[in-house]
């Protein structure tokens, strides 16, 4: 049975991207990692990103699958409801990157994904946590399909540590519950117990969610403190760029209130760079676990992993294992249809 997932092209703005030549965004890599790794089993499966929904009915009547995995909200019900008169073959499978916390922002999240329910269409959470939240509204056509991490087949050479200047990591969309503030002051303070110069790196071409203010309170934060330590800001890059980019740090910050898998930290594992996550992301080992809102707890966490290797081995050895679950269930799933 073939497979056809669906991305909604997504437009932004960076110095070096026009807003119709995009890199392709964390969504996409996500969907793709699947994407191929059904292919590598035999699963006839392919992968398109489209201008709005209106070009779905195209797309399908193209590759003619079985199943079209959607790719977060932004197909209407309405919508749905004229492609199951259109295709009424065709399974439809909504899949969700997200836990309430963060779906609470979008204000249609509730209301669509019941109109999806009442259609027939499935719900697919890509979180335990997320399923057990949509399990309060019913069981019911809400299956759990995880991500599933795509290591690249490129190992960037780690640089040599440089004894004065530490580089930290903060990449992703700018949100306010991804936390980036906190990790910046967390860094700042790490740096300075440990009297190093600091480099802090985000991305500054996304910023989604109302995180304008985080945004210019990062920026307000560097600007007006010594030279000591700085805010390096990067565009939105291609997927192997990025993980040429992530290789060069000496850690890599994810202390997001809300969180799924978290590919930028897979990303960081992958090229075997330290991390400080929080609970949220929760395949990495507990040893790099820090309480968000507790900066004493962060710059311990810091220290951890920088002055043990080993448990940046034991975060690989994680999503390894992750993989492998992940491959079975989607195989699972996808041969019990």
């Amino acid at each position: 049975m073939k497979v056809l997932f669906l991305i909604k092209k997504r437009n932004f703005y960076s110095e070096s991207h026009s807003y119709t030549d995009v890199p392709t965004s964390g969504l996409y890599n996500s969907a793709n990692f699947v994407n191929n790794m059904l292919k590598y089993n035999g699963i006839p499966s392919h992968i398109k990103e489209v201008n709005d929904a209106n070009n779905i009915d195209r797309e399908v009547h193209i590759l003619k699958p079985g199943i079209v995995f959607i790719e977060a909200l932004w197909v209407t019900p309405d919508k749905f409801a004229e492609l199951i008169r259109l295709h009424p073959n065709i399974k439809w499978i909504v899949r969700i990157h997200s836990n309430t916390p963060f779906i609470a922002n979008e204000g249609i999240a509730m209301e669509w994904i019941l109109n999806y329910l009442r259609l027939g269409i499935i719900i697919a959470p890509n979180c335990k946590k997320m399923l057990n939240e949509l399990h309060s509204i019913g069981k019911k056509n809400i299956v759990y399909l995880p991500n599933y991490y795509q290591f690249s087949s490129i190992e960037h050479k780690r640089p040599v540590h440089n004894k004065h200047t530490l580089n930290v990591a903060s990449f992703g969309a700018i949100r306010p519950l991804k936390n980036q503030l906190m990790q910046a002051l967390a860094a700042i303070k790490f740096a300075k117990k440990s009297h190093l110069k600091l480099n802090f790196h985000i991305n500054k071409s996304r910023i989604e969610n109302s995180g304008n203010n985080v945004y210019k309170n990062i920026v307000g934060l560097f600007n007006n403190i010594n030279d000591d330590y700085n805010l390096i800001q990067h565009p939105w890059l291609e997927h192997k760029d990025f993980l040429k980019l992530i290789s060069t740090m000496d850690i890599s910050m994810q202390m997001s209130f809300s969180e799924t898998q978290n590919i930028v930290t897979c990303d960081a594992v992958s090229q075997l760079v330290p991390i400080v996550v929080s609970k949220e992301i929760d395949w990495a080992t507990g040893y790099c676990m820090a309480n968000p809102t507790d900066i004493d707890d962060i710059v311990n966490k810091m220290e951890r992993v920088l002055n043990f290797k080993i448990i940046t081995r034991m975060n690989r050895f994680s999503l390894t294992i992750w993989n492998i679950e992940s491959e079975n269930i989607w195989l699972k799933y996808l041969n019990g249809l």
